[in-house]
């Protein structure tokens, strides 16, 4: 994708299976780009990304206890348009990092909430 031109950005646009939003299109494609980049300057994403996990879990108790974006969430946020990176305001960075799994936002009482923290627990995130 981070080799993508304008012919495919026209094929994209045509392609009715896919949201057909040109800013988002192109975004896509710049934030491949800056991924190729960072990965050349020796900064995996995965890396960046695992390197903004909170430092303090906090266990969700109800629905009004899950937040939109957190401090981390800011600062990946900053740190992804500083790289080049495109539509990652800190509400998708957030979102992004709770199916990465770099936080566990599930309720206390959801049958998923002990899963993740397993799994979590056995993964080591790259560096």
């Amino acid at each position: 994708m981070a080799a993508f031109g304008d012919d495919d950005i026209d094929r994209l646009l045509a392609d009715p299976a896919i949201v057909r939003h040109k800013l988002k299109i192109t975004a896509a494609i710049d934030n491949a780009r800056a991924t190729v980049r960072l990965r050349g300057e020796g900064t995996p994403l995965a890396g960046l990304v695992w390197s903004h996990e909170p430092t303090r879990h906090r266990t969700r108790r109800g629905g009004g206890d899950v937040p939109s974006s957190t401090r981390e969430s800011l600062d990946l946020s900053a740190v992804l348009r500083q790289h080049g990176f495109r539509f990652v305001g800190p509400t998708t960075v957030y979102s992004a990092m709770q199916s990465l799994g770099v936080v566990n936002d599930h309720l206390k009482g959801c049958h998923a909430w002990a899963a993740c923290r397993a799994a979590r627990e056995g993964f080591t995130p790259p560096a």
